[in-house]
C-alpha cells in the first residue's frame, strides 16, 4: 500500500484528501506545520519531518500561510527525489510552470477533479516505479523525467563526500528535451533541424537563434558538474554527445 502524504493548511480539504486517497487503497499521512520561536516555518525542517515519514508520495499545497509550498519544494529536493504533485487554486501559468522548474512531478489545480487527481497519482507512481529517463553519463546520473543532473561519486554512488548532497543542477523543459535527444543519439550528429522538430512538436515555438540559446545554457549547466565539453558542435551540421 502506497504512503501518500498531505500537506494542505485547509482542513476540511485535508480530510477529504485523505478520505479519497483511503478510498481508494492509499494509506493517507498528513503534516501540521508549527511555527518555530522566530513565528516562521523552516522549509529545511518541513523537508526533513516529510522525510521521516517515508512517503512514496506528497501532495504539496503551492500556497501555505508563513511559507510557500515551493520553499518546501526547493527544500526537498536537496535531500530528496521523493515524487511530488502540487496542488494549487491559482491557475496562473506562472505557478504552475514554477513549480515545476523546481522538480516537481506533475500538478493539480484547485477545484480538482477527484478521478482525474487518482489518476495523476497513479501515473506518477508507476513513471516513479519504471524509472525510464533514469540515465547515467560521465559520472552524471541524469533523471529526465524530473528534469535534475546529479554528481555520482567513482563508485557511481550520489557524491556524499565531505558529507554533503551531491551537486543537483535543474533543467528547463527544452533544455530537457534537447539533452534527450543527444543521450538518445549518442555518439552521432543531431542536426538542429531535428531539435527544433522536436521543441515544436512540444508546443514550444522555436527560432534558429532560440536553440543557440538554450544549447549555451545546457551546456553551462553541465559544466557547473565538470562535463562542460559533452556537447560537441559539428560546423554545419549540429551537436554531437561526447
Amino acid at each position: 500500500m502506497a504512503k501518500i502524504l498531505v500537506i494542505e493548511d485547509d482542513t476540511v480539504m485535508r480530510e477529504e484528501l485523505a478520505r479519497l486517497l483511503e478510498g481508494s487503497g492509499y494509506q493517507a499521512l498528513t503534516l501540521p506545520l508549527f511555527e518555530n520561536e522566530t513565528g516562521t516555518i523552516d522549509p529545511q525542517s518541513v523537508a526533513r519531518q516529510i522525510l521521516e515519514r517515508q512517503p512514496n508520495l506528497l501532495l504539496l499545497d503551492i500556497n501555505l500561510p508563513h511559507l510557500s509550498g515551493v520553499a518546501i519544494l526547493k527544500a526537498l529536493r536537496a535531500q530528496s527525489d521523493l515524487p511530488v504533485i502540487m496542488v494549487t487554486g491559482n491557475s496562473a501559468d506562472s505557478d504552475q510552470v514554477l513549480s515545476m522548474s523546481f522538480g516537481a512531478d506533475d500538478y493539480v489545480t484547485k477545484p480538482y477533479n477527484p478521478n482525474i487527481l487518482l489518476l495523476r497519482i497513479a501515473a506518477v507512481l508507476k513513471r516513479v516505479e519504471s524509472s525510464p529517463n533514469l540515465l547515467e553519463f560521465r559520472g552524471l546520473k541524469i533523471d529526465l523525467g524530473r528534469g535534475t543532473i546529479e554528481q555520482l561519486d567513482a563508485r557511481g554512488d550520489l557524491d556524499f563526500a565531505q558529507k554533503r548532497r551531491p551537486k543537483r543542477i535543474l533543467l528547463t523543459k527544452n533544455e530537457m528535451i534537447i539533452l534527450g535527444h543527444l543521450l538518445e543519439a549518442k555518439g552521432e550528429i543531431v542536426t538542429r533541424d531535428a531539435l527544433m522538430t522536436d521543441l515544436w512538436n512540444n508546443h514550444e515555438y522555436i527560432n534558429d537563434n532560440a536553440l543557440t540559446v538554450n544549447v549555451s545554457r545546457l551546456r553551462h549547466k553541465l559544466g557547473l558538474l565538470g562535463a562542460g565539453d559533452a556537447i560537441e558542435t559539428r560546423k554545419g551540421l549540429g551537436y554531437i554527445l561526447a
